[in-house]
């Protein structure tokens, strides 16, 4: 007879599940307690919110108490945020109101952030820059072999934020330099080019909305950024809906959840309806099973699949431009996007069918033929992408054995993969059931 767990090792277990499902608290840490601290001096009361390690999603917030919907989570004083207006009240203020042309409110940021590292103990902001992460992960980070293993246009728009930030960088040099009377070291050693990425992805990722008004000292570019410590710890969660905003009247930050939350659970907030391949451009993240996601299909792609001697394709083509529907075509989680399809049944059009394209835009049926061609280059597009993506896996896979350094990468570019395989098998399943119903 099996000897039955005893009382014990029954609350051991209860207790690794709970580890499990609600988290580690980690508000005994010294930096937060110096963080907990700093901010009490500057008016924010004590919150429900623990910061705490999570499976899955890290580092967050989980609550002491139940939530309710319409309930307050946050309220963060004005005095905690980092906004253009802290940043003038610096010292880097008079340099920033007498440089021509006017710096942008990114730049003054970014500005603040490496000057405010670099001053060490002597930051007023010490302890909210201990707790901020010492790198990131957006694409920007990404060592060009695993930027390489992104989908399109993913690695497009990876390549163009690289060079976005290293052209902020060329020309932010010349206001650095004149930063050099405040500094006993080379401005050139403290603001150097991974000072600023670190500063542009701590901005880019974590900053909420906050309008503020036009300022000549800025050049035009929107003023819109707020760094907001503590409540920055708020992981996304595309299943949550929550209102944020500055109270004018109370001069706080504000989020109120619409979700239950229970005891003791990770507290989540929604950066928006963004899919897999935004929120890892944006935040360097991937969510599993994100509703929003989607796997696109490049023109590239879709020409691979037609006849080239179709006498009517570079018309179909300029049809499908005009329209905008070389772009944005996707596999979700339903299948193929009405985008997706129409294209295909354009490009699918019959000689003798070609003057109905405007009726193919709309959505009507040409013919069955029609609907045929489109439906069968739909699901060979979709197990291509199939195959395509189980061939990067094993790439990944063998790059994970062979370059130790690049694993954490090579991880989050697995988790968009898989997540982008899933969402095409599915679809692939229901392309197939399509399919047996026409027949």
């Amino acid at each position: 007879m099996k000897k039955s767990r005893g009382r014990t090792s029954r609350k051991r277990r209860r207790k690794r599940l709970q580890k499990f499902m609600y988290g580690v608290n980690c508000s005994h840490k010294l930096e937060y307690i110096k963080l907990k601290k700093w901010l009490k001096d500057r008016g924010f009361g004590d919150s429900s919110l623990r910061p705490a390690q999570f499976w899955g999603t890290g580092r967050g917030l989980m609550t002491t108490k139940a939530l309710q919907a319409g309930e307050l989570v946050i309220s963060l004083p004005e005095k905690c945020l980092v906004t253009t207006t802290t940043v003038l009240n610096s010292c880097l203020g008079e340099y920033i109101m007498k440089w021509k042309p006017p710096v942008s409110p990114l730049i003054a940021l970014c500005t603040f952030l490496i000057a405010e590292k670099h001053a060490g103990e002597r930051s007023l902001w010490k302890p909210y820059l201990d707790v901020l992460p010492k790198t990131y992960s957006c694409p920007v980070c990404l060592e060009q072999d695993v930027v390489q293993l992104l989908p399109e246009p993913l690695r497009k728009q990876a390549q163009e934020q690289r060079t976005a930030v290293h052209e902020l960088y060329m020309s932010s040099k010349a206001f650095f330099s004149s930063l050099q009377s405040l500094f006993a070291e080379n401005t050139a050693t403290i603001f150097n080019y991974s000072a600023l990425e670190w500063a542009w992805c701590t901005i880019n990722t974590r900053t909420i909305y906050m309008k503020h008004s036009q300022r000549e000292c800025f050049s035009l570019e929107p003023d819109v950024y707020a760094l907001a410590p503590y409540l920055d710890l708020l992981n996304h969660s595309p299943n949550v809906q929550v209102k944020a905003a500055f109270n004018e009247q109370s001069r706080n930050y504000e989020i109120q959840t619409n979700s239950q939350c229970k005891k003791h659970e990770e507290v989540f907030i929604c950066y928006g309806p963004h899919d897999n391949q935004r929120l890892l451009l944006e935040y360097g993240f991937v969510a599993v099973d994100n509703p929003h996601s989607s796997v696109y299909v490049s023109s590239d792609t879709l020409l691979k699949y037609f006849p080239p001697l179709d006498k009517q394709k570079n018309a179909k083509l300029s049809i499908l431009k005009d329209h905008d529907l070389l772009e944005n075509l996707t596999f979700g989680w339903d299948g193929p996007s009405w985008r997706l399809l129409t294209a295909l049944k354009v490009l699918s059009l019959g000689g003798d069918e070609f003057t109905c394209w405007r009726r193919a835009l709309l959505g009507d049926v040409i013919s069955a033929r029609n609907e045929q061609q489109a439906l069968n280059i739909t699901t060979k597009i979709c197990h291509f992408l199939i195959e395509e993506t189980q061939h990067v896996l094993l790439q990944i896979s063998q790059m994970k054995r062979d370059k130790e350094n690049l694993k954490e990468q090579l991880t989050l570019v697995e988790a968009l993969r898989l997540e982008d395989l899933k969402i095409l098998q599915k679809s692939a399943e229901i392309l197939c059931n399509l399919n047996v119903t026409t027949i």
